[in-house]
Formats: structure tokens, sequence, C-alpha cells
């Protein structure tokens, strides 16, 4: 599973998460930092990630186009990276079974 870290997140993610979500990447990592939602959604669709935000922009998008690419919604207002992490970490398997899910293209985490 690939993720994709919207700007909203910090980039130390990619490399802390990486033993559970390998190939990831953060939005600086590929040049696309103050891009437009529609260019990130296509890059994430195009590339075969699911975005991660902090944004309801992608909750709004997913839930008007749905899949592909899948988002996951962080709903947890100002945190720092490592309860960002701990939150990815606690629930890896959700995240894996919900990207397997053919139905759903919007998970919410809080």
């Amino acid at each position: 599973m690939k993720l994709l870290f919207d700007e909203n997140l910090a980039s130390d993610l990619v490399r802390t998460l990486a033993d559970l979500y390998p190939g990831s990447t953060h939005v600086k990592n590929i040049g696309m930092m103050e891009s437009d939602d529609a260019k990130i959604w296509a890059y994430a669709c195009d590339q075969g990630f699911v975005i991660v935000s902090k944004d309801s922009d992608f909750q709004q998008r997913s839930l008007v186009l749905g899949a592909p690419p899948k988002v996951v919604w962080l709903r947890v207002g100002n945190c720092s990276t490592s309860e960002i992490e701990k939150l990815l970490r606690d629930h890896s398997v959700e995240l894996h079974t919900f990207e397997s899910d053919q139905l759903t293209s919007l998970l919410v985490l809080s």
C-alpha cells in the first residue's frame, strides 16, 4: 500500500512509516507542493497511491468522484507528527483492508 501524503502533513512520515507503507511519498518529494487538488488527485490515480490528508477538500472530492484514488481523511486537528504516525500505525490493518475494499473510497480516521 502506497500512501501519498498531502502538504498539510510532515514529509518525515514517508521515512517513519516505510516499514508499513513501502513506496509511499509526500507531495514535496514529487514536486507537487502547492499543486491544486486536481493534479494531486490525477497523480495518485495514475500511480496507484492512496491520498492521506487533513484537508476536507479531498474528502469532498472522494464523495463526488469515488475511487480511484482512495482517500484517508485524518480528522485530528492540530497535532504532532508523532501522533499522526501513531494513528497510521494503530490503524494499519484497517488501512490495508480499506485499500482492497472495492466499494469504499473514503476512510476517516480520528
